[in-house]
């Protein structure tokens, strides 16, 4: 497997992206995820997006970190925000979404983040297990989920 950095707007990023917000439609039985993302959010230093292909040059895995800092929607200064990690299907059990994970949280650390933050919801028991098993814990709620009962919101010193 290889990891890259890619823009948000790539079109294998675009085509993953699409994947997961119909796997979020299916779950929370919604539209997907509507949190407002763009590729320019995802730029170093203020961000890196990556994805991991396969031998052949198949996209199988995505994940990005985005900067925030202290907001009316609970975010801290420092805090880097995981979005859209995701692996398909048939990249599942290869340890992808653990591999992505530390990259980001090193760079995010490099970049001088202070802590690594993110929202999943009680629909994506697997996330909170990577999650948990990663060193995240339950932390107040912020961002675009904030107010949703479904919303499980995450958070780990860097």
């Amino acid at each position: 497997m290889n990891i890259h950095p890619q823009s948000f707007d790539h079109p294998d990023a675009v085509k993953l992206n699409d994947l997961v917000q119909l796997e979020y439609a299916e779950r929370y039985g919604d539209e997907g995820d509507i949190t407002p993302l763009d590729a320019t959010m995802f730029v170093p230093p203020r961000g890196l997006y990556l994805l991991a292909y396969d031998e052949q040059g198949r996209p199988l895995a995505t994940g990005g970190w985005r900067s925030q800092e202290q907001n009316a929607e609970g975010y801290s200064d420092g805090d880097a925000e995981i979005k859209r990690m995701f692996v398909i299907t048939e990249g599942r059990g290869r340890g992808l979404a653990r591999r992505i994970l530390a990259a980001l949280e090193a760079d995010a650390r490099a970049a001088g983040r202070k802590r690594m933050v993110l929202e999943t919801g009680d629909q994506q028991p697997e996330a909170v297990a990577l999650y948990t098993s990663s060193g995240y814990a339950l932390c107040e709620k912020f961002g675009h989920y904030r107010t949703y009962d479904s919303a499980i919101h995450m958070a780990k010193p860097l």
